[in-house]
Parts: structure tokens; C-alpha cells; sequence
């Protein structure tokens, strides 16, 4: 059921980037900024998720989840090697949904914002450390957490002021890409905190990506009413 989940999911991301990527031209040419980083972020989010998803699927294809591949004249763990470069593209994914809240709302990015960059910067040196064990199907603790905690500070934070100024707005879309955010986590944190105990509780990852794709879909209908909606509050 996952193996075909992940190929189904993987078709719906890159149909929802093209879509979207038709749609643009249809914007207002103000709002046309706000929406590039729109499909931008959904680049990086099928582009990461390609190669966790397809990494998987290759290997169990093979001889399971514990296949390698030989890069650099070393062996590496291809369910590894798909989780890194997830980790990297998702927390790219939320860095972007950041400047597009400072962009569509106007607001200056303050202490909070910086702290939240400064977040994402943390996590990306911090996957670098040898101690990640990216060849290991399952994460190593205590970095499986070290490394998700400052993803989880990035996305709650960015959750955070995209419902705290859609309310202020009205904006009904964003509203609830933000409450997807917070979806998303809600199925994430127990994943992080209990999957070396009780690994069956990685099949939460599967509502988590569902949330993602809600966020693609919103998004696309937030588009698909402009010009006449405005996607600047």
C-alpha cells in the first residue's frame, strides 16, 4: 500500500507544480512575486520528495531498504541518501513559506523572523555532522531529534504569523495553509520522538504528506480565482 502511495504521491506534487506553473501567467502582474515563490517552494518540495520517495522505491525494488549504491567510491544507503536531500529541501520548503508571508502581508521580518532563519541555517550545518548516520533506514537518536527540532521551531513559527496575520486580513486561504502547517506536525512530532520504538508509527508520515498536498491544492485554488481575488492582503 505505501510502495503504490508513494508513486501516486509523487505524481500529484508534479502535476500540482505544473498547475501551477500554468496558472501563473493568469495573475495580477503585483501578485506575480508572491506566486513564484509559491511554485518555488513546491519545486523544492517534489524535488526533495523525489528523491526520498524514489530512493525507496528503487530499494524496494531491489534488496529492500537496505540497499546501497556506490558514490564517490563509497557505499551509501539510498533510504539515506533519499532522506538527506528531503531534509534539506523541506527545510528550504518553510524558509520560503517565511519570505512568502513577509511578502504577501508587507510585514517587516523583526527578531522573529531572523530567529527563524537562523533556525533553518542551524538545522542545515547541523545535518552535516557525521553523527546523523544517514545510511541507517531509521534515524539515530538523540540526532534524529537534534536534527527535527529546529524543523519543528522553523514551521510552527512560520504557522504561527501566517494565522496570526490571515486572521487579521481575512485571508481565508492562508489561513488555512497554516492550519495544514500545523496538520502536518501533528502526525510529524510523534514520528520523531517514538519511530525507534514503535517503527509501524512511520505510517503517520503518509496524513503528513496528505497535508502537504493540501497546501498545494489551496494554493492552486488561490490562483485559480485570480485575477479577480487578489493574493496580496
Amino acid at each position: 500500500m505505501k510502495y503504490l502511495f508513494d508513486i501516486s504521491y509523487l505524481i500529484v506534487v508534479w502535476g500540482l507544480v505544473i498547475a501551477l506553473l500554468r496558472r501563473q501567467p493568469m495573475v495580477n502582474i503585483d501578485d506575480r512575486p508572491v506566486t513564484e515563490l509559491i511554485i518555488w517552494a513546491f519545486v523544492l518540495l517534489a524535488l526533495g520528495d523525489t528523491g526520498h520517495v524514489g530512493f525507496r522505491v528503487l530499494a524496494y525494488s531491489m534488496d529492500g531498504l537496505g540497499s546501497t549504491i556506490s558514490l564517490f567510491g563509497q557505499e551509501v544507503g539510498m533510504v539515506g541518501l533519499g532522506a538527506l536531500s528531503t531534509a534539506v529541501t523541506v527545510t528550504l520548503f518553510y524558509a520560503l513559506l517565511l519570505v512568502i508571508w513577509h511578502r504577501r502581508y508587507k510585514k517587516p521580518y523583526g527578531w522573529f523572523g531572523v530567529l527563524l532563519f537562523a533556525t533553518a541555517a542551524s538545522r542545515l550545518i547541523i545535518m552535516i555532522f557525521p553523527q546523523n548516520q544517514w545510511n541507517n533506514t531509521v534515524p539515530p537518536q538523540p540526532w534524529g531529534l537534534i536534527r527535527n527540532l529546529p524543523l519543528v521551531i522553523l514551521g510552527l513559527g512560520v504557522a504561527y504569523l501566517m494565522l496570526r496575520d490571515s486572521a487579521k486580513n481575512q485571508d481565508k486561504p492562508f489561513r488555512w495553509i497554516g492550519i495544514m502547517i500545523l496538520v502536518s506536525y501533528a502526525f510529524y512530532v510523534p514520528v520523531i520522538l517514538f519511530v525507534q520504538q514503535v517503527p509501524a508509527i512511520g505510517m503517520f508520515m503518509i496524513p503528513k504528506t496528505l497535508a502537504y498536498v493540501a497546501i498545494g491544492f489551496i494554493a492552486y485554488n488561490s490562483l485559480s480565482k485570480a485575477p479577480a481575488v487578489s493574493l496580496q492582503a
